[in-house]
């Protein structure tokens, strides 16, 4: 493999021949074996978006947090030191802590993986002589493969066939018009924007096909070598921000706190490792270091829910974005619209059925070999000609600039350009027209008529095109400058019939706080008489033209009001969907075109497809199975459901860990002896956590799933402070009476409070999961069995002779269980007094 690097280095100046010499290939390409082979060997060079699953890199994950690798250094030092049986016991404890998280993490984790594999980008390659369709990250330098409109190129390749090839290479040149690609040789040194024979990874297809030898893969290529300078990752989401804050927060409230304790601890003379080994075990304690466990096992919940809605989340973090969208924009086509475009009429000027204009459309349409669309398939589908006297010569593609298709045709011995395209486009080509009896006039004559006619058929909602034709006497090469000095022959009419439901789905979406905005190619008038035939009345409507006019203050400002945007140019969409972000929206864009790939990228939510061109695919967070708003609904509101579990168990550790810690550190302040021993704490922080494992199942108030919400850290902090401060009143009333009136025992002291501690916090959780009533809102039965598995434990921990031997508990007078009991009631009832006024007080 070194060898071979050193013969393809230069690969756009070796003959093709010669580089598939070097390459140890051919033209019929590899066989599956040779490149099962060579992609073993080459594994390290990929680049790989998302790590595979590895169950060791996993769970070694579960021991990463600092907090934990100093208490395990603490403990293992503490085994040379005395106390074995304790030491070894804390241990078990954070390794089960652990075993159970990473089951939970990994279960997640190959749920993800087979779901990522249901939207794979594909790519056509020649193996064993065959043309099959592989995985994209799995070719292989030597591979020949086949590429067509929309295709993501998946590697540095060399051109060795095309067919009016053009690839949008803006990612490496800056230039955002596509760029023709043809055969040939290149010099060695000449810059990556020149290099006309070659392909390169991440960059798409815009028209044409190829074929393409496989050069360099992953690293190798040139954007594997940008993208390792860069160290590229996807932008942070307001969720990942917060929580990264929010770890910040605690982090420096458990430094305060374990800093005090331990020094207190050492100035009062306790053993230092007694002493280190509380403070740590209290730091776990406040840490939710179950957090990223649970948001990664609520994440894959979620994403495996969406799936069953036909909703499949690429980048997991974008769920929680999902559920805050409060703007979705959205191409008609396949939305609001049923998504088939029927071909409605071929016109002459005198807006008369012509057979002449089909003709010329259906040349136009039947020869079309670059950009892939609806629309010249349904010319294909409903018309038909004998073109046995045509020829094509040559082919200008369709381009979002030009907005035309050109075909060059040869009729006898005569040549025949034929233009189709968007009606203002061909009409600014165009000097003459031709009259239904096929007299040539000049065109400015007529234009009031042809452009009243276009503005009629608009209104009925038609997406018309225009066609016209010029001829030459001896062949071109078509170039934009030949889409001039045209004659407009007349229209093509197209027709896609709104979706039934439509205006429900649409009622649907503002019911759970989503705002439709509509950003579409088509005319003001077109996009006008199709929200009236759906029931949209009087819709505000802002054209590409007006767009260019106004700067972008003045397109923020406006943007908000605004349910159509019509007439939008590629380079638009994502300029409207910055100005949205900009006003303080969360923007889901939707799209599965070439052109709506920036607008994918530049939006909170990408959402594309599966029918989708690979470079929309590829672009997009979400992918739909069914091109569909109601999918979308779904999808939202599993994003929402996700988006609320993550966040109780936010609140229950931060009330509920942080309350029982604090009055941990506070307690020890004043008693002579240690509130809970190290080894307590931690089993006390396991069992309270233990049901959280199960919080992904968990039910979610309808509130929450109607409105749109986002991260909140001032909310979090509020929540904390008010329900960790009522867990720690409680906490110190508890102690009061164990050691003031009941005159509890050490070991009496740490079994009733521990009871107390594990069992409100598992029954507050349960609480404050829900803004209403608790008794309204049913936990998920996995949540509620393992909320009654955790109070069971507590009982045999405390009263089985040996576990309660082991952990330093002791058996407690029957009347301190009464007390302790009423102390818990009255807790539940306060707390829940509580929540009703806070949640009247502090909005979320």
């Amino acid at each position: 493999m070194a060898n071979m690097q050193n013969d393809i280095e230069n690969f756009w100046s070796i003959n093709p021949g010669e580089l598939l010499n070097n390459l140890n290939s051919s033209l019929s390409g590899l066989s599956e074996n040779e490149a099962s082979k060579r992609l073993e060997s080459l594994g390290n060079k990929l680049l790989s978006k998302r790590k595979a699953t590895n169950a060791l890199v996993i769970f070694l994950n579960q021991f990463k947090n600092p907090i934990i690798l100093i208490l395990i250094f603490a403990v293992v030092l503490s085994l040379f030191l005395r106390d074995f049986t304790d030491s070894l016991i804390i241990l078990i404890i954070i390794f089960f802590s652990g075993v159970l998280s990473f089951f939970q993490e990994y279960s997640a984790s190959n749920a993800v993986d087979k779901l990522l594999s249901m939207v794979k980008i594909k790519v056509d390659v020649i193996r064993d002589k065959n043309t099959i369709k592989i995985d994209s990250d799995k070719v292989v330098p030597g591979d020949i493969i086949l590429l067509s409109a929309g295709s993501l190129i998946p590697a540095d390749c060399l051109l060795i066939e095309t067919k009016d090839f053009f690839v949008n290479e803006t990612a490496f040149t800056g230039e955002t018009y596509p760029v023709e690609k043809n055969i040939g040789l290149t010099p060695n040194d000449i810059p990556i924007s020149k290099r006309t024979n070659s392909i390169f990874m991440g960059t798409s297809v815009i028209s044409g096909t190829a074929k393409a030898i496989v050069v360099k893969i992953g690293k190798d290529t040139e954007f594997g070598k940008i993208s390792e300078e860069l160290g590229q990752g996807a932008a942070e989401t307001e969720f990942e921000h917060g929580i990264k804050q929010f770890g910040y927060l605690l982090m420096k409230i458990m430094l305060v706190i374990v800093a005090i304790i331990l020094l207190f601890n050492i100035y009062v003379h306790r053993p230092l490792i007694d002493s280190i080994l509380f403070s740590l075990a209290i730091a776990v304690g406040i840490t939710p270091q179950l957090l990223p466990a649970i948001i990664s096992i609520n994440l894959s919940h979620g994403a495996k829910n969406m799936a069953k809605q036909k909703v499949i989340v690429k980048r997991l973090s974008s769920i929680e974005n999902l559920g805050s969208m409060n703007i979705l924009c959205s191409d008609k086509t396949g939305t609001l619209t049923e998504g088939k475009v029927k071909l409605q009429g071929t016109l002459d000027i005198n807006n008369n059925k012509s057979e002449k204009v089909g003709m010329f459309a259906y040349l136009n349409s039947f020869f079309e070999r670059g950009y892939i669309n609806p629309i010249d398939e349904a010319v294909r589908k409903d018309l038909s000609f004998d073109l046995k006297a045509y020829k094509k010569i040559d082919e200008l593609p369709y381009d979002f600039n030009r907005k035309c298709l050109s075909i060059l045709v040869s009729e006898r011995d005569s040549y025949l350009l034929i233009t189709k395209g968007a009606v203002n486009n061909i009409l600014a080509a165009c000097k003459k027209a031709e009259t239904p009896s096929g007299e040539i006039v000049d065109l400015e004559a007529l234009k009031e008529k042809v452009d009243k006619m276009y503005k009629e058929l608009s209104l009925k909602g038609f997406r018309t095109l225009g066609v016209a034709y010029r001829r030459f006497e001896k062949e071109v090469h078509v170039t934009k400058e030949h889409e001039s000095e045209m004659v407009f022959l007349g229209f093509i009419t197209l027709y896609d019939p709104p979706k039934e439901r439509i205006l429900n789905t649409i009622n649907d979406l503002k019911k759970v706080g989503v705002k439709l905005k509509v950003i579409t190619g088509d005319n003001k008038l077109i996009a006008q008489s199709v929200c009236e035939q759906i029931g949209l009345i009087n819709p505000r409507i802002l054209s590409g033209d007006e767009i260019k006019h106004i700067n972008d203050l003045e397109l923020e400002k406006s943007v908000q009001e605004i349910d159509i945007f019509a007439e939008i140019e590629p380079n638009q969409k994502e300029k409207i969907v910055l100005a949205l972000k900009k006003v303080g929206n969360v923007v889901g864009y939707m799209g599965d075109g070439i052109n709506d790939a920036t607008a994918l990228h530049s939006a909170d939510v990408g959402i594309s497809v599966d029918t989708a061109v690979d470079v929309a695919k590829e672009a997009a967070d979400i992918v739909l199975l069914d091109k569909d708003l109601e999918v979308v609904i779904a999808g939202i509101k599993e994003g929402r459901k996700t988006f609320a579990n993550t966040l109780k168990y936010i609140f229950i550790s931060t009330s509920a860990n942080f309350g029982d810690m604090f009055s941990m550190a506070g307690a020890s302040l004043f008693l002579p002896f240690f509130p809970l021993f190290p080894k307590q704490i931690l089993l006390d922080n396991l069992l309270t956590d233990f049901p959280s494992m199960a919080i992904a199942t968990d039910n979610v108030d309808s509130d929450f799933v109607n409105l749109p919400k986002r991260w909140n850290i001032n909310f979090i902090k509020k929540f904390m402070l008010t329900f960790g401060l009522l867990s720690s009143f409680f906490d110190y009333l508890t102690f009061g009476i164990l050691y003031f009136i009941l005159h509890a025992k050490p070991e009496e002291f740490r079994t009733g409070w521990f009871m107390e501690s594990v069992i409100c916090s598992v029954v507050i959780a349960l609480i404050i999961r829900t803004r209403g009533f608790f008794w309204k809102s049913k936990p998920s039965i996995y949540l509620f069995t393992a909320s009654i598995i955790a109070l069971l434990l507590v009982f045999i921990f405390t009263w089985d002779p040996f576990l309660s031997k082991v952990f330093g508990f002791t058996l407690v007078p029957n009347f301190f269980i009464v007390i302790l009991g009423t102390i818990v009631m009255v807790h539940i009832l306060v707390a829940e007094l509580v929540k009703v006024y806070f949640y009247k007080k502090v909005s979320f």
